[in-house]
């Protein structure tokens, strides 16, 4: 028989699991930025582990040893990521300061003419419709300072992460086995083996499509290097870097690298023709990057995708949309690897249902 008491303390049990689920979530919401710290650490970790496998069973390197040195070369691939850079920013603001603007604003009107005289377009003056618009008058300059601020601020927390981030990795790699064990102790033991096989899995997948993304990015990076040096582009390996680098980014990567790889070409070109050099480099530029961007998309992209994470092409496809939809950039990188991960949990732990055994046909 149902009580007033068995009512009431139904109703105080209820209030007090959703207290506690409540406080759990604003407790996880506080300390986000450890969670972000100890997810991008995993990764790094499971990137770090065939290297640290290597130099423990080849070199016969210690766990404190293995995971220094790899640690190490992770710092000085970054080191070098940034340096590669200083060569590039010298030289395009060394154009810039060579910058002729009165040649520059010449070039402009002649281009801008000829364009109206080919498409028999009537004059418009730039001028005048930029002060009957108003813009000048709807532009705060204290943005800048802001922005200059917000600058600051992100690089003095950026260098907080990687420290945070790299001392985390640090004991990770080097007491994996500790943790290995320590978890087969605490995990349940009806569900230790699947737990422990879903881990094993998810650690041979990513580390699969970690080495096909590598892959992949290096293929873009040798094609965009042959279109920039056939376009004699004085700094050609490192835009095709930063531009391979962008790829990272599904679909919307590409774009911005075409478009920085444009914008660059034009400032290294500065002190030329603009009709009959800037100009015509840089569309062929665009060109070769466009008809790059197409092998990758068809061709490359889809088969190492999915022969790492032995998915198929359309569903790659389809996720890397749907996730860039609901979640932006940031879901359309971890997209793949987060079902990944996903579809191998859920075969392990429902291999008999319908809809599991034809998602996760191919694992």
């Amino acid at each position: 028989m149902i009580t007033s008491k068995v009512i009431s303390n139904g109703i105080l049990r209820a209030l007090s699991t959703i207290l506690i689920i409540g406080i759990i979530l604003y407790f996880l919401y506080e300390i986000q930025t450890v969670i972000v710290y100890l997810c991008i650490s995993l990764l790094l970790c499971l990137i770090a582990n065939p290297l640290v496998q290597f130099l423990k069973s080849k070199l016969k390197f210690s766990n404190s040893l293995a995971a220094a040195t790899t640690l190490i070369i992770f710092i000085l691939a970054i080191v070098g990521f940034i340096f590669l850079f200083v060569p590039l920013i010298i030289s395009q603001a060394n154009n810039l300061s060579l910058l002729d603007t009165n040649q520059l604003q010449h070039q402009f009107v002649e281009t801008e003419l000829s364009i109206e005289r080919y498409f028999n377009i009537q004059h418009m003056d730039l001028n005048k419709v930029l002060r009957d618009s108003k813009v000048t008058s709807m532009l705060d300059f204290s943005y800048f300072t802001g922005f200059l601020n917000s600058i600051l601020n992100f690089m003095a927390d950026m260098g907080m992460g990687l420290v945070s981030v790299f001392f985390i990795t640090f004991f990770f790699v080097k007491d994996q086995d500790s943790f290995k064990i320590t978890a087969r102790k605490i995990l349940p033991d009806n569900n230790e083996d699947k737990i422990i096989n879903s881990v094993t899995k998810i650690n041979h997948f990513l580390t699969r499509y970690f080495i096909g993304l590598l892959l992949q990015l290096t293929v873009v990076f040798i094609l965009y290097l042959i279109v920039l040096i056939i376009f004699g582009n004085k700094n050609a390996f490192v835009i095709a870097f930063l531009c391979s680098i962008l790829n990272i980014i599904p679909y919307l990567g590409p774009i911005i690298g075409t478009v920085l790889a444009a914008i660059l070409t034009m400032i290294s070109l500065i002190g030329q023709d603009f009709r009959s050099e800037i100009l015509p480099t840089t569309i062929y530029v665009v060109i070769g990057f466009l008809i790059v961007q197409a092998i990758d998309n068809n061709i490359s992209q889809p088969i190492i995708s999915s022969k790492s994470v032995n998915s198929h092409p359309l569903e790659i496809f389809l996720l890397t949309i749907i996730s860039g939809i609901l979640f932006g950039i940031v879901g359309m990188i971890i997209a793949i690897p987060v079902f990944t991960m996903v579809k191998v949990i859920l075969k392990e732990f429902f291999p008999n249902n319908k809809i599991v055994s034809v998602l996760t046909e191919r694992i």
